[in-house]
């Protein structure tokens, strides 16, 4: 494994190693995805799928302690790093197992709220969360060193457990297929944890953080936090009020639509993780960040454009290609809410490009956005072309309000650096 890592790490640049993992694990969870839709049928499919989307709002937690870690081992000294990862890893296990608890407690809720087959599977997942947050710590730390190849590895680990582990269970054993997702689930989290960055000791050593720096990175934390739960709420609280308000097949149908239509978001996401560090360390050497962002807005905005073009021209191949006939009747939303999806993936590399510049108000436009969302989902939900469109109008909104304000601000900077050379001219 080391001879592997070793020459990967002689071939090719980090970050061409992570995009290309980034897109091999993407392509694994949505062939994870795919692959249970059509052994399961909609309505077993329902049940799968609430727990994919927890996992999914499990990782948006989760990543506010990696993107805090990620940033301030960029910006900590050396002297300071050892001693934040040590806090770190303390403070999520300990928000990782009140949070695990309270899955667990509240198992039987879940059941009733989501109108699922079985409580066990909650109480399964609930059990290994606290292993997630500790996983997500490393990944930040790694992140933060710029270890792609081996921040990589725990995608890959994971993903693979993850996905041969429920495929084994579903055709070998006589199994509750949503018990053998959560187990499966569970299984991968210890998987994702190599390669693990140990920790020196230093318990014996003061934890010589300034107040600035703490008060720092406790704003950073929480506004990272707020901003984690908006994506929470754009990102899935569709599949959840779908789930609530339609039946187990119309809510299996909307989730195979959910899942073609997020590719946008998935196939992007390795240029948000790829961002956050960038923007951070062009500040640090003193250079304009705004080419970053320019650069990765481009890659993202032609991804979008090509997958939403393909699912209006071609939506009916689309679906019967990664679903099947059974869920036909879900084409006709396709594109639609693949553009939904493209407007959020596009405004999200606005609102992390400030989050890394700490400045944060596009986190709080996102967050009345994503309230909106769940707002218009309560108010339109006769149909589940009323849900899709309704998440076409927030999300493009939200999209036209970020991009006024980075044109806005980048205007006002533009014009305080003009000032500023025109006073130290005179």
């Amino acid at each position: 494994m080391t001879a592997i890592i070793l020459k990967l790490k002689r071939t090719l640049s980090p970050q061409q190693i992570f995009m290309a993992s980034a897109f091999i694990v993407n392509a694994g969870n949505y062939a994870y995805n795919l692959m249970l839709g059509r052994l399961l049928g909609p309505r077993a499919f329902a049940d799968a799928v609430i727990l994919i989307t927890l996992l999914l709002v499990l990782s948006f937690v989760a990543m506010t302690f990696q993107l805090t870690v990620a940033k301030y081992m960029v910006e900590l000294h050396s002297r300071n790093q050892n001693n934040f990862i040590q806090q770190a890893y303390k403070y999520a296990l300990m928000f990782g197992l009140v949070l695990g608890a309270a899955v667990v407690i509240f198992a039987p809720e879940l059941q009733s709220l989501f109108q699922t087959e079985s409580s066990l599977m909650f109480t399964i997942f609930g059990a290994a969360v606290p292993l997630y947050f500790i996983m997500s710590v490393n990944r930040g730390k790694l992140q933060g060193d710029q270890s792609f190849v081996e921040l990589s590895m725990t995608y890959q680990l994971e993903m693979l457990w993850r996905l041969g582990l429920t495929f084994a269970f579903l055709l070998f054993l006589s199994i509750n297929p949503a018990i053998a997702v959560s187990i499966s689930i569970a299984i991968s989290f210890i998987a994702g944890l190599f390669p693990f960055k140990k920790v020196r000791r230093a318990s014996f050593l003061k934890f010589d953080l300034t107040v600035a720096e703490k008060k720092n990175i406790l704003r950073f934390f929480l506004l990272t936090a707020f901003y984690e739960l908006t994506q929470i709420v754009c990102n899935n609280s569709d599949i959840l009020m779908v789930k609530h308000y339609f039946d187990s097949y119309d809510a299996g149908l909307y989730s195979s639509l959910a899942l073609i239509g997020r590719v946008v978001y998935f196939v992007t996401w390795m240029f948000v993780m790829l961002l956050l560090p960038a923007v951070i360390e062009s500040r640090k050497q003193g250079k304009n960040p705004v080419p970053v962002l320019k650069k990765y807005v481009g890659y993202i905005t032609a991804l979008s454009a090509v997958i939403v073009s393909f699912t209006f021209l071609f939506p009916e191949f689309a679906v019967q290609l990664l679903f099947g006939e059974e869920y036909l009747s879900i084409a006709p939303l396709l594109g639609w809410y693949a553009l939904a999806t493209s407007f959020f993936a596009v405004s999200n590399i606005f609102a992390y490009y400030f989050l890394s510049l700490d400045h944060y108000k596009p986190v709080i436009i996102a967050g009345v956005f994503g309230l909106l969302q769940v707002y218009a989902i309560s108010l339109f939900h006769d149909s589940l072309f009323q849900v899709t469109m309704a998440q076409v109008l927030v999300m493009s909104s939200l999209l036209m309000v970020q991009l006024g304000y980075f044109m806005i601000h980048h205007g006002y900077l533009k014009k305080a650096n003009r000032l500023e050379s025109t006073t130290h001219l005179h």
